[in-house]
């Protein structure tokens, strides 16, 4: 151990004196060695003593733990420069000889030259552990110096840098991304298409990005804490601006004139917010001003533009209406007179006596005329009223197995004539579209029609189906035709287009696949065509699938049908279910079946439903507005004009739900207006509602009699 320096000699005295001294010696001598111990073996530095060639002689548990050696590994047996990294020995040791002006050698010289020469020595140096790994560390290198002076050897104190050194490294990685966070921030900035300007709550500019430069002509120097007002041609709606948002925190769309040194002036928008520090201290206000000047020459071009247009709309629009008019009145005009030609050569072809052949051909063709021509006022009234937004289209759930039987039955005929072989599906399941059926099987009858018509002798028709996607279905019909090329096929869908079909032999319209497309759109669908030259063509089209009509479930109430308590003397009620989509009529017949005091006729379009009205004279009618021929509308309007059915409460069960249909239908007289899907207790309490109020009706009409 070192020496503590204390005289231990005593001076003569009597024992007891020498005693006392003695012990004092001893406590002090104790003191300063428990100290020694506890410096030499800290475990948190390391005491690395060496000898005059620096050969270490002590190594204390510091720098056992740090360096990973025992004492008895290093006393005797290697240097200071053994643990010391050679790169760095070199690096010091010319460092020092440019430093003090004289050659130091690498190694041991440049850990202690200047502890030899007495110069205090603190320096960082990496230390390298018995596993070669490596640590930086704190070094104070001192001389040790016996009575005359001489060096014995030197002490090395460390402390291991690791810590510091990576705490320096994330603080130059923090640094770092803090300059390249204000270097990304003011790129942002500077590259803003609009002039960005931040002002302190005073309204005096703080900074400003090179757009706002531009817009005023000054420099970056001479707009900082320069008033914002200076730069508008109204200085005190830009100062109100500023005051605006202080008081509100947010300006959108503030429009101002801002003049540049050179007396250009630029009209702006402004969109300003007021900024805060991390203490939400408010710091002051951040605008960002953008030049409108093209915009509001745009704007005035636009509605210069949009006042032409609205009056050529009008225009367009009455034109429209007045094409629309003429078609429907055209429409009525040339049915009447067509109905009597088809009437009377109907007439004279079923007379007697029985026609000559020529007579038969001749009336043949009148036939043929007349019927062609009936078909085109029909197609060309459809498109009419497509084009004028007039068409009216109740789109529910329908069966497409239902419909493709009906176009079966309707279209065989034809086939036959033709010698056509004709195929349809057989359905695992039924499928239910959202569609209109009437529109649908209009749809169908076209494509079945046309496939017929242009196939050859003895050729095929196949009538497919398939999922295009999980909501909906494909219906394809395969023909053996001719086929159409790539340029017929771009311009089948065009109005009055046959393609060059105008001199054959087959009639036609050229406006049906036109109809078609925009029914099929029209009900949110698809319709297409796929054809090889010689090989025939496909047509298809694609519906929306949709759930069977159900009963939807009223919000507070049970689904089950009570059947209703009916005495033996109740009557017998009488409804007429006016409706064309068979799948409607068979779940109001199931809601029925309980109510064996209500008999159930049904008719499937309009005028059949007046008809029957005037024949059984129900209790109360349920009446579809979309149906084939009149609309349940139209029919309502004949059967209040008559005096025998004028009393008879119409019930309006449509799947047209908006708002407008249902105020529409109560003005035009139905006694309730039900929507589709049926709620089972608000039919039911209707049906009942009806009910009673024809049998008021009745009682009414009975008592004028006597």
């Amino acid at each position: 151990m070192f020496e503590t320096g204390i005289d231990t000699t005593t001076p003569n005295g009597d024992a007891k004196a020498d005693g006392a001294t003695e012990m004092r010696r001893q406590e002090t001598l104790l003191r300063t060695r428990a100290l020694q111990n506890a410096i030499f073996n800290s475990a948190n530095f390391s005491s690395i003593a060496t000898d005059a060639k620096g050969v270490i002689q002590i190594f204390n548990v510091g720098a056992e733990r740090m360096l990973g050696y025992t004492a008895a590994e290093v006393m005797d047996k290697i240097t200071l420069a053994d643990i010391s990294d050679p790169k760095e020995l070199i690096a010091r040791a010319k460092a020092l000889s440019i430093e003090l002006s004289t050659p130091i050698t690498p190694g041991l010289e440049a850990l202690v030259f200047k502890a030899s020469r007495g110069i205090e020595d603190i320096y960082e140096l990496t230390f390298i552990r018995k596993d070669d790994s490596r640590f930086p560390a704190v070094v104070s290198v001192t001389a040790l110096r016996d009575a005359q002076d001489v060096i014995i050897g030197y002490l090395l104190i460390g402390t291991d840098n690791t810590l510091r050194k990576q705490a320096e490294a994330e603080q130059k990685k923090l640094d770092q991304r803090l300059r390249d966070q204000q270097f990304y921030t003011r790129s942002l900035i500077e590259s803003n298409m609009d002039a960005l300007i931040t002002t302190d709550p005073s309204g005096m500019i703080s900074d400003v990005n090179k757009q706002m430069e531009a817009l005023t002509g000054c420099t970056r120097d001479e707009l900082i804490g320069a008033p914002f007002k200076n730069y508008f041609t109204d200085p005190e709606r830009a100062e109100a601006g500023i005051k605006r948002v202080l008081a509100e925190n947010r300006v959108t769309n503030y429009e101002l004139t801002a003049h540049a040194r050179d007396g250009k002036e630029t009209v702006v928008s402004y969109n300003a917010t007021t900024f805060h520090d991390r203490d939400r201290t408010l710091q002051g206000v951040f605008a960002a001003a953008r030049d409108i000047t093209e915009r509001k020459l745009l704007d005035q071009a636009l509605h210069e533009t949009n006042i032409k247009l609205e009056s050529a709309k009008s225009i367009a629009e009455k034109a429209n209406l007045a094409k629309s008019d003429f078609l429907s009145s055209m429409s009525h005009e040339l049915r009447s007179p067509l109905n009597a030609i088809l009437g009377f050569a109907q007439l004279i072809e079923s007379g007697s006596p029985p026609l000559t052949p020529r007579q038969k051909s001749n009336i043949d063709q009148i036939l043929l005329a007349g019927w062609y021509l009936l078909d085109l006022i029909n197609e060309i009234l459809d498109l009419a009223l497509i084009e004028s937004g007039k068409l009216l289209l109740s789109l529910e759930p329908m069966s497409l197995n239902e419909v493709m039987s009906d176009c079966q039955a309707m279209i065989e005929p034809q086939a036959q004539k033709s010698g056509i072989q004709l195929t349809f599906p057989q359905f695992d399941c039924p499928y239910f579209v959202k569609a209109d059926r009437t529109r649908v099987k209009q749809i169908l009858i076209n494509l079945l029609s046309n496939s017929i018509k242009y196939n050859r002798t003895g050729g095929t028709v196949v009538v497919n189906y398939s999922a295009s996607t999980a909501n909906r279905i494909r219906i394809s019909i395969t023909d053996t035709g001719e086929g159409l090329s790539v340029e017929n096929l771009s311009q089948l869908f065009q109005p009055f287009n046959r393609l060059g079909r105008e001199t054959g032999t087959e009639e036609g319209t050229g406006i049906g696949l036109m109809v078609s497309k925009r029914l099929v759109e029209l009900m949110g669908g698809a319709i297409g065509a796929e054809s090889t030259v010689g090989n025939g063509s496909v047509f298809w089209i694609e519906l929306n699938l949709t759930v069977a009509p159900q009963i939807a479930p009223d919000d507070d109430q049970s689904m089950t049908i009570v059947p209703a308590k009916i005495s033996a003397d109740t009557p017998l009620r009488t409804l007429l279910y006016v409706e064309d989509n068979p799948a409607n009529l068979l779940l109001v017949e199931n809601l029925l079946e309980r109510r064996p005091d209500i008999h159930l006729l049904s008719a499937q379009d309009g005028l059949r439903g007046i008809e029957m009205a005037r024949a059984s004279l129900p209790d109360v009618i349920l009446m579809d507005i979309n149906l084939p021929g009149i609309s349940g509308i139209h029919a309502l309007e004949i059967l209040r004009k008559d005096p025998a059915t004028t009393h008879i409460p119409v019930i309006a069960l449509s799947a047209n739900a908006m708002p407008r249909d249902i105020v529409r239908g109560l003005e035009v007289g139905f006694f309730r207006y039900l929507t589709k899907p049926i709620k089972l207790n608000e039919f039911l309490d209707t049906l009942d509602a009806a009910l009673k109020f024809s049998e008021t009706q009745s009682a009414g009409k009975n008592m004028e009699k006597i």
